[in-house]
């Protein structure tokens, strides 16, 4: 879209001054920028959870799983087991979720308006924030010993790693320090 769609003549951009000539979205949103001006609007947590990439998913009797995390809140009762009544989506919930903090995940309910937020269940065993990057790598490393993590396990190996990347690199490691 940003690459070629904005660039991009259409036809039904015409101006009454130009009418021979199509302009390109990005060339109309400047034209009407110069003439009613530009006010920023700070977006609001709503605002913000509607930004997050979305999937679609059930709410199961334990709550929500994505990647290998399972999510869940007492807002989720009663939803569990039940269809969002989205048919286009085969009922199936709204789920947003922020790659670069893994702690919860926003359930859009379709039935009452609003969100349901869902934490991690294992949040408190982790020290600090983290993303779906520390997750992968502390999942891919157990994963190389041969045998399918769970989800407790994935957690504690995300506690150790944040632990090690917090104490920096071992002494005589060959790793060099912040520079002087």
């Amino acid at each position: 879209i940003l690459a070629c769609w904005q660039h991009r003549a259409h036809d039904g951009l015409r101006d009454p001054v130009t009418p021979g000539r199509a302009f390109t979205p990005n060339e109309k949103y400047a034209t009407l920028v110069e003439s009613a001006g530009y006010v920023p609007v700070a977006l609001g947590a709503e605002d913000y959870i509607e930004l997050l990439p979305a999937r679609w998913q059930a709410i199961n009797s334990y709550g929500i799983k994505i990647n290998h995390r399972v999510y869940d809140s007492a807002g989720l009762n009663p939803w569990r087991r039940q269809p969002s009544g989205v048919t286009a989506r085969k009922n199936l919930w709204e789920v947003h979720h922020d790659p670069y903090d893994v702690s919860q995940v926003w359930v859009r309910n379709h039935r009452d308006g609003g969100w349901i937020t869902a934490t991690w269940k294992h949040l408190g065993s982790v020290p600090a924030p983290f993303g779906e990057l520390a997750w992968d790598h502390a999942r891919q490393q157990l994963g190389d010993q041969g045998r399918q993590a769970t989800e407790a396990e994935i957690a504690g190996a995300v506690a150790a790693l944040l632990e090690r990347a917090g104490h920096g690199p071992e002494p005589g490691s060959g790793h060099a320090g912040p520079p002087s």
